[in-house]
């Protein structure tokens, strides 16, 4: 009689802590918690730290893109004042590239632009590997036939030594230009990457422009740094 007593506590137990264990892993397990995106480019330990548990983890300081001093397809100066507390995507072309890669690129960054139209926190700039051709004139045609309003979209121009300083020493991408004598003419090579930058002007992804995969991997990481960017702005971060 006894045992039958004690098995019907231990139910009861069971019955009523469920819901309060439920409650629990809602709330603790159940909030938005993803993967977060990782950072790219050189990185160093700080003299701070944070608290995790108890235990004191060292801050890192992660690489941030500098030296944004560029012009736009309607003459205005850009740098990262134009795009403060804003998510950037930064991708490469040459309006005289009329090759399948420059092409595919140039209709992604369209399908994003479309995608992002109304949202305010993201935005879009194409950095010309052929900055003595494309200055601010030839980029307003080249934006006007292809629907790139500034300030949304900006295509950038500059000084070309800044500008390729610029792609290779702060975006870490491959990019040059050289004579072909056989051709006689320049040529341009350069990585057909779409660079993902996070309002503290930090690297968060590369993705292969001519790569679907990479373009909805690209998509969905945009939407996990615009959820990480809104979370930290409400802690006050």
């Amino acid at each position: 009689m006894k045992s039958a007593s004690i098995k019907k506590i231990l139910i009861l137990v069971t019955i009523l802590a469920v819901p309060g264990f439920l409650y629990y892993l809602l709330q603790e397990k159940g909030k938005n918690r993803y993967k977060p995106l990782p950072y790219f480019g050189p990185k160093e330990v700080a003299k701070t730290s944070h608290s995790v548990r108890g235990e004191q983890i060292p801050d890192t300081i992660y690489h941030q893109v500098r030296n944004l001093d560029m012009i736009n397809q309607i003459g205005n100066t850009i740098s990262w004042d134009s795009y403060k507390g804003k998510i950037l995507i930064i991708g490469l072309f040459y309006t005289r590239g009329h090759t399948h890669a420059v092409e595919f690129a140039s209709k992604a960054m369209t399908a994003f632009d479309a995608t992002y139209a109304k949202n305010k926190m993201v935005n879009f700039a194409g950095i010309t590997i052929d900055p003595v051709y494309d200055r601010p004139e030839v980029l307003a045609k080249y934006a006007k036939i292809h629907g790139m309003i500034a300030g949304k979209w900006d295509l950038l121009t500059g000084d070309s030594t800044k500008v390729f300083e610029f792609i290779n020493k702060q975006l870490f991408i491959d990019a040059h230009q050289e004579y072909e004598p056989k051709l006689k003419s320049m040529q341009y090579a350069y990585s057909n990457m779409f660079v993902l930058i996070d309002p503290q002007h930090r690297i968060r992804g590369y993705y292969e422009a001519t790569s679907q995969d990479a373009l909805s991997k690209l998509d969905d990481e945009i939407k996990v740094l615009i959820a990480e960017v809104l979370r930290n702005t409400e802690d006050g971060r």
